[in-house]
């Protein structure tokens, strides 16, 4: 079982569509074949594995995820935890509280997916990663958008001098998963994903309201501990 999902997560976004898919099929194969092995007895059976069990709802995700970004994933309530306890630390109370839901690690609802579409995208970073500099700062909205093509999903933030951009995969019932780069200043393109870890990316997309939605950046490798993205489908655009 762990080698079928060992080659699972070998996949990434540099192989072709094809290629892919091969070797996903290939390590759900090796996952139905270990399931009909008999089973070791009671005193030889190995130790509970760590390594989530080949989910075909998830493994797209898991195929592609580096180990640095399974790591941000798993503690990502911990990233956010803390990031609140710095920010009303330092005075920001008020300003949490006024969110609501949006701020909230519990307010997940189901339906995560986001319609196409664009979007106004504010930007709410909490905690400093050094322990010093702002713990709370909230950005005025810009521009995002929310594009499917077949069954491929992408994120991009179009304005700003920070854009994630990236795909958004299937998940359980309250969230998506999304992997992306960073985008920077004046650059022309992003980075493919899985090229450079200061760059790479993984968030949660979660709906919060009827028609609003977050992407959740655990512990983004610069200034804060937590990066929110509020999406709220754009009028006027």
């Amino acid at each position: 079982m762990d080698l079928a999902c060992a080659l699972a997560r070998s996949v990434r976004f540099g192989l072709a569509g094809a290629m892919s898919g091969i070797l996903i099929a290939a390590a759900f194969a090796a996952c139905a074949a270990a399931q009909a092995e008999p089973s070791l007895a009671p005193s030889a059976q190995p130790p509970p594995s760590l390594t989530p069990p080949c989910d075909p709802l998830t493994a797209a995700w898991r195929a592609e995820v580096t180990d640095e970004d399974r790591r941000r994933l798993r503690d990502w309530r911990q990233a956010w935890i803390d990031a609140l306890e710095q920010a009303r630390a330092a005075g920001h109370v008020d300003e949490i509280a006024r969110e609501g839901a949006l701020l909230d690690p519990d307010a997940a609802l189901t339906e995560p997916a986001p319609p196409p579409g664009d979007y106004d995208c504010r930007t709410i970073k909490i905690g400093a990663r050094s322990g010093e500099g702002l713990a709370y700062v909230s950005y005025p909205p810009f521009h995002c958008r929310i594009e499917v093509h077949g069954e491929r999903t992408s994120f991009t933030k179009l304005t700003g001098s920070q854009r994630p951009v990236g795909r958004l995969f299937a998940d359980v019932d309250r969230r998506m998963i999304f992997l992306g780069t960073l985008q920077l200043g004046d650059e022309g393109r992003a980075y493919e994903y899985g090229v450079d870890d200061e760059r790479d990316m993984i968030g949660l997309v979660e709906r919060v309201g009827d028609t609003r939605w977050r992407l959740v950046l655990p512990y983004p490798h610069f200034e804060s501990l937590l990066d929110v993205i509020e999406l709220i489908p754009a009028t006027g655009r």
